[in-house]
């Protein structure tokens, strides 16, 4: 790389800094207080909400990066063509493809960025967090286990237990369940003891009976039971044991599933694919979008009222090239076996900022004739005649 291009390639990268900071921040903060919600309503301690959080910067730095490219591209690229720095290097010779080289180089280094986030870091980030949310869920019903006192784990749901021994027996439990509001049911036992099962732990109760009462009709049903076990899991609204999906997996280990592993993701190979492919072509997308906005800043000639145009042009361009990305992920996601298409979005945004960069080019070149002739003496017809009277 020339000097040049070094110097604009520093530009975007001191501006893509700053800007994924400040991005990555509010949208992070966002996603905290959402977490702090519901983990410290669960009674989870500081430490796991900063764990959590951490968990989630990947996947914020993946929604991140794309906007803070193409955000880094536009500003940079404004602020040289209003100081006239690229206007000299075209006045050198230098064609509009030759400028882009440094801006496609950043969009590429953003797009390694992107590459290792969503082959590895994403996928370790998830995992982690499948397997905390899964100790969470069992650990959560620690907090169930409370003598003397009315807990409301869920909507609907009241447990009380009047002693708990030392051996772990609870003693005298009343469960009530009305989260079907058709449906309510309250079960008493003498004794309950809480066990773990394959699906999560269970709560066995031992001497009991469950009254039921619908509301249609105003129906009682009383049953009398020796032991009947209640999933403490679905009791506190949990959605029982988690598996990892695809998107929990790294590339290397996507590309490695057999069938085992393909039905312990819930997955087919269709599925696989498209998940491939879809990592393959999300960081496609950064520098595409970081051409349109070098592009539509040079399109234009230079206004005094700034380019605000160009820049709503770029903006435009790259909502159709996310528009479309959302179109094809819809129309890949019931037919599988068209994964390829997922390619298509960045190769429209390429084709469009080489079309732009070519008609930026073309304009230029008929714009400079209409410049020589302003710059040619004037000539007056009064001066003229007198001179040739002399």
């Amino acid at each position: 790389m020339t000097r040049f291009d070094r110097y604009v390639l520093s530009q975007m990268l001191v501006m893509f800094g700053f800007f994924a900071l400040v991005l990555i921040s509010v949208y992070w903060v966002n996603r905290a207080v959402s977490l702090f919600d519901s983990l410290i309503a669960d009674g989870q301690s500081a430490r796991v909400f900063l764990e959590f959080t951490a968990l989630t910067l990947p996947n914020v730095m993946r929604l991140v990066l794309p906007v803070a490219a193409f955000v880094a591209s536009v500003y940079a690229t404004n602020r040289m063509v209003s100081e006239s720095e690229f206007v000299v290097m075209q006045a050198t010779g230098l064609s509009g493809m030759r400028l882009a080289r440094p801006v496609l180089v950043f969009g590429l280094v953003v797009a390694l960025m992107m590459a290792a986030l969503l082959h590895y870091l994403v996928p370790a980030s998830r995992a982690q967090l499948v397997e905390r949310r899964a100790e969470i869920a069992e650990n959560i019903t620690a907090r169930l286990l409370t003598e003397g006192a009315f807990l409301f784990p869920a909507p609907g749901v009241t447990l009380y237990i009047r002693e708990i021994t030392q051996d772990g027996i609870l003693e005298d439990v009343f469960l009530s369940d009305a989260r079907e509001g058709a449906i309510h049911t309250m079960y008493t036992a003498r004794q309950a003891l809480l066990v773990r099962a394959e699906s999560g732990p269970q709560l066995l109760m031992i001497d009991g009976m469950a009254q039921t009462l619908q509301s249609p009709g105003q129906r009682l049903a009383i049953t009398s039971f020796d032991t009947l076990s209640h999933d403490l899991l679905a009791l506190v609204g949990t959605d029982g044991p988690m598996r990892l999906g695809l998107r929990e997996l790294s590339t290397p280990a996507l590309m490695a599933l057999d069938e085992a592993g393909l039905e312990a993701a819930r997955a087919d190979p269709a599925d696989a694919q498209l998940e491939l492919h879809t990592r393959f072509a999300q960081p496609l997308m950064v520098p595409a979008a970081a051409l349109i906005g070098f592009a539509a800043l040079i399109l234009g000639a230079f206004s005094r009222l700034g380019f605000w145009r160009q820049v709503l042009g770029a903006v435009a361009v790259v909502i159709l090239m996310q528009l479309l990305h959302t179109v094809v992920t819809g129309i890949v996601g019931r037919n599988a076996g068209l994964a390829l298409l997922v390619y298509l979005p960045p190769l429209a945004g390429f084709a469009a900022a080489g079309g732009m960069i070519w008609f930026a080019g073309r304009a230029r070149r008929r714009r400079g004739p209409s410049l020589r002739a302003s710059l040619w003496p004037i000539r007056w017809p009064g001066r003229a005649e007198s001179g040739g009277g002399a």
